[in-house]
């Protein structure tokens, strides 16, 4: 059995899927910006993810832009049927590769219909509504209109489940009474949890949470404690951080991502990485020194 089902599974809509999945953000160039370094090797971390078990794997289609899809269509179509692909949408890049809101009624519709494209789709599994109202996190702001809108593509048959990114609590609420919210993807990581009420909050209701950087993203987590944790385990300090948020809360999926298959491998063991009480103790106090 490979270690990614030793995380166990959690629902993501009608789907079940393991804990421990795949992005594909960084298959893309540098700055997530067009074509990958290595082509053959982007392949080749795909189809590893899935041979080692790996059926959940979070894309969007301005990685690249349009770069990832494509990679993940040539790589895995046709796709096994238990296989879960989620994207997101409400940005695109600028020609110096910028990150820009693209939240208009036809630019959510048209995200939709470029995903499905490009992935070789006739519906997507979960649609993610990136909000954009901040630079460094999120920030209030009505999302009715662009969720409405989602939720039109998904009686169209497009979408079959709806997420939120980068959203306050007070967004989520106002989604949810418009639709169904199968998840949500904030940043949130050993050192940064501003979440942690709202993990708790969603796990009650059966939704899951899918923390983007889960390894600190562009800036990678640097602690003392961490790496002391790690040489004791005999692990690597992300394998660590892994397996802590695995342990956090069982709504949590995580998507950490890599373009070398064998870092790849490193961030499935984690899976294996059980924790004991003293050791998370230990942790917990990363946050409050960040």
């Amino acid at each position: 059995m490979s270690s990614v089902n030793q995380s166990g599974t959690y629902k993501l809509g009608d789907r079940s899927v393991h804990r421990l999945g795949y992005g594909a953000m960084q298959l893309a160039g540098k700055g997530v910006f067009g074509p990958p370094k290595d082509h053959d090797a982007a392949i080749a971390v795909l189809r590893e993810a899935v041979a080692q078990g790996v059926n959940h794997i979070d894309t969007s289609d301005y990685y690249g832009p349009y770069v990832t899809n494509k990679l993940i269509r040539e790589a895995l179509a046709p796709y096994p049927d238990d296989l879960t692909i989620v994207t997101k949408i409400g940005a695109r890049r600028g020609e110096d590769a910028s990150w820009l809101p693209a939240f208009t009624a036809d630019e959510l519709e048209q995200a939709v219909h470029d995903n499905l494209r490009n992935l070789g789709l006739e519906v997507m599994d979960v649609v993610n509504l990136r909000i954009m109202f901040g630079v460094h996190g999120p920030a209030e702001g009505s999302i009715a209109a662009q969720v409405t809108k989602l939720a039109e593509l998904q009686r169209k048959g497009l979408v079959r489940h709806i997420g939120l990114s980068n959203v306050t609590r007070a967004q989520i609420a106002e989604g949810r009474k418009i639709c169904d919210i199968v998840c949500v993807q904030n940043q949130y990581n050993l050192a940064h949890r501003d979440d942690d009420a709202l993990i708790n909050e969603l796990a009650r209701d059966g939704i899951a949470y899918v923390p983007f950087f889960p390894l600190g993203g562009f800036s990678p987590l640097q602690s003392s404690t961490l790496s002391g944790v790690a040489e004791r385990l005999g692990a690597s300090p992300m394998q660590v951080a892994l397996a802590w948020l695995l342990q956090r809360s069982p709504n949590i999926l995580l998507i950490p991502g890599t373009s070398s298959v064998g870092h790849l491998r490193e961030n499935l063991a984690a899976a294996e990485l059980k924790l004991s009480a003293d050791v998370l103790r230990e942790l917990d106090g990363v946050a409050n020194a960040a």
